[in-house]
């Protein structure tokens, strides 16, 4: 079984602390969401837990394997990871957008037979985007793009996956399709780990939540134990009212 573990990852620049001593582990069969207000440190934990950056304390491992020693094509056969930012180096087509999501299986462009095309298949399905396949990228809106690489992700059908903001460029339809997409996937057996700001919907998805401040895990548990509107006080300086997972923001404290 695939696990993704970080033990204590600290990331320093220029003697600045940005992430300290976080530790979690995500498993598949989990829906786990990261919260925490604007430069908490949520994306420079990511990629430093998914060895895209090196930690300067800690460590994460994916399986067995330190992921900052981690190949790319060995990284993506176990984790689909969407970043914050997405450029695209060219404007392909969005069929072959799609499709680089199986480069790590060995496929080749405009050559897709079997699981390969079949996965491609079913994430433009899913995804929504079966009307823009032959579309290229630099036609595309924000939210149609969003929707693109969200399907290159599904398309790896690797057993983790762990996106930053995926539906941020989304209305409000899709951003529920995307959510609910990825909480299929947990349900067959994978493992989420989703960097957020809507609360609202974290809260509605996510089996646990893991919030940040100041570069550190400052809760980590499910919906019911560590959404509290002290904790949007203290973390983001709102006043609220919550009412199961139902979150009402009344303004600033």
């Amino acid at each position: 079984m695939t696990e993704l573990v970080v033990d204590q990852l600290g990331v320093s620049i220029d003697e600045v602390t940005l992430v300290k001593n976080v530790s979690f582990t995500l498993k598949p069969g989990a829906f786990v969401t990261v919260l925490g207000p604007n430069g908490a440190g949520k994306t420079k934990m990511l990629r430093a837990a998914l060895g895209l950056e090196n930690p300067t304390s800690g460590l994460a491992r994916l399986g067995s394997v330190d992921t900052k020693i981690l190949d790319p094509i060995s990284r993506a056969l176990k984790l689909s990871y969407l970043p914050q930012t997405r450029p695209l180096a060219w404007p392909n087509i969005v069929r072959d957008i799609v499709a680089l999501g199986r480069y790590s299986h060995g496929a080749t462009l405009n050559r897709l037979s079997g699981l390969d095309l079949d996965a491609v298949e079913t994430a433009i399905s899913d995804c929504d985007i079966a009307h823009l396949a032959h579309r290229k990228a630099d036609t595309l809106s924000g939210g149609e793009l969003a929707r693109v690489h969200c399907a290159r992700a599904f398309a790896a059908q690797a057993p983790l996956f762990v996106a930053d903001e995926p539906v941020a460029a989304l209305d409000p339809r899709h951003q529920f399709r995307v959510m609910d997409l990825i909480a299929a996937y947990v349900k067959r057996g994978g493992g989420a780990l989703v960097v957020l700001h809507d609360i609202g919907l974290a809260a509605r998805y996510a089996d646990r939540m893991i919030w940040m401040a100041k570069g550190e895990v400052v809760a980590d548990g499910p919906p019911h134990e560590t959404l509290t509107e002290k904790r949007l006080a203290d973390l983001y300086g709102v006043k609220s009212k919550i009412d199961g997972l139902r979150i009402e923001i009344d303004g600033v404290l």
